[in-house]
């Protein structure tokens, strides 16, 4: 098992692979807690317990943190677009006819 795991402040900071692992320490954690509760009990079955419980929380902050980064992300690309069709209306009004040529041909062709 892995307990090197810690919540960044700076939801950048975030990666793909840090989810993934997360999740994997989540996992081996909760395999852990298994293998206590079927062969032991008492202290060792509240220790796995505590641990895989730190493991879900710290994982869920790392996807909480994600989903703000992506949030954010989201919202500042829809305002750069709008800012874009606004100040090149001609230009996005082609491209829109464009892409709606493309997929027509592509329907029409069934």
């Amino acid at each position: 098992m892995n307990a090197n795991y810690s919540v960044d402040t700076d939801s950048s900071d975030v990666t793909k692979e840090q989810l993934i692992n997360d999740f994997k320490v989540v996992v081996a954690d909760a395999e852990a807690l298994l293998k206590a509760t079927a062969g032991q009990g008492g202290e060792a079955m509240a220790a796995a317990r505590a641990k895989a419980e730190a493991s879900l929380a710290a994982a869920k902050a790392k996807m909480a943190d994600a989903q703000a980064a992506l949030l954010v992300k989201t919202k500042a690309a829809a305002r750069a677009t709008d800012e874009y069709v606004h100040t090149h209306p001609w230009y996005a009004i082609g491209v829109a006819a464009g892409a709606g040529l493309v997929v027509g041909l592509l329907i029409g062709r069934r």
